[in-house]
Formats: structure tokens, sequence, C-alpha cells
């Protein structure tokens, strides 16, 4: 029986633990040939914090779920499903369906084509505490010290758009995130 990906739902926040807690119930109950490997998706996240600060961190793809890669019977199915923190596989009607392959590389950002292995392509999001109509200082580049406010924010880009007043005019600009501070 072919080994397939399957996506099981957690408690979200749990995902680490019920990875750790199904590696010993996988070793416990001698299942290491059924189930073969179980990933968590992530991505690294960069968030712009006060005065520009940058802080890169792994974020979770899909928070409340884990992927298994198993061989599935009711031994192995019965194994995972009552681990602690799963509440089920993701399916219809109530029987597990398993990922295509495209799906699962969808799911892992990866670009390799089938049968390779490869590490994940690295895909990054911006966060940033800012909101639009907040006041901003323009805090480095060729209009630094000018203040204005956030008309747009983009973060998949890294990105504001910043309305400044220049000679007495309104004058919508895009800058980084770590061109502009919030002025207290």
């Amino acid at each position: 029986m072919a080994k397939r990906w399957y996506v099981v739902h957690t408690y979200s926040g749990y995902e680490n633990k019920v990875k750790t807690d199904l590696e010993h119930r996988i070793e416990t109950y001698g299942l290491e040939n059924a189930v073969v490997d179980i990933k968590i998706p992530t991505e690294e996240v960069t968030e712009v914090k006060e005065g520009g600060k940058r802080e890169t961190k792994e974020a979770k793809v899909f928070p409340g779920y884990v992927l298994v890669r198993m061989e599935m019977d009711d031994n192995s199915w019965s194994v995972v499903r009552n681990t602690p923190g799963v509440t089920g596989f993701v399916g219809v009607d109530g029987k597990p369906a398993p990922l295509s392959r495209d799906e699962f590389n969808k799911i892992m950002r990866r670009s390799t084509p089938h049968g390779t292995t490869g590490a994940p392509a690295p895909h990054r999001t911006m966060t940033t505490d800012l909101e639009p109509g907040q006041a901003v200082r323009v805090v480095s580049g060729p209009l630094a010290e000018f203040d204005g406010q956030i008309s747009e924010i983009m973060p998949e880009a890294g990105k504001v758009k910043v309305t400044l007043m220049i000679f007495g005019r309104e004058t919508p600009v895009e800058l980084s995130l770590d061109q502009v501070a919030t002025i207290s």
C-alpha cells in the first residue's frame, strides 16, 4: 500500500505538541514503516517594529493543521486519530482524503518536479503594526524628516503608501516599511 500525505486537524497552537506526541506514539506502537513523516508547514515572516527594526521568525502557514505521510489502514488511522490534540483528518464524509503531489508541493511552497526532494522555496511575508490613517515620519531616504499619513499598507511587498505634504500639496509616496516610524 502506498504512503500518501494526509492533513490532520489539531487544536490551534498544539501543532508542535501533536507532532512530538505522534512521533512517540508511532514508536510505541511500532508503526515506523506505516507513518513515515510529519510536517508542520511554516514560512519566514518579517515583522517591522517601531523605528523600522526588522524581526524575522518562523510562522505556521496553516495554524491548526499538520501533514502526515502514512499508509492508511485501521491501525495507523487509529493511532494518529487518537493522538492528544488531534481533532480528525481532513476529508469528505469523515473519510480521510490524501493530498495530491501538487497540493502537497503548494502547501510546502515547493517547486520541485515529481519524485525529487528539495528545500522549500523561501517565501517571505512582512507584517507590521502600522495602520491606514496613522501618522508617520519618514526616517530615511530623500524624504527623511517629512511627516505624513499612511493611506495603504502592502505587507506582501514590504511597502506602505504615505501621503506627505510637499510644497503645500498632498503627495502620495510609496516607501518601504523600514523608512517610516510612527509619531507618538
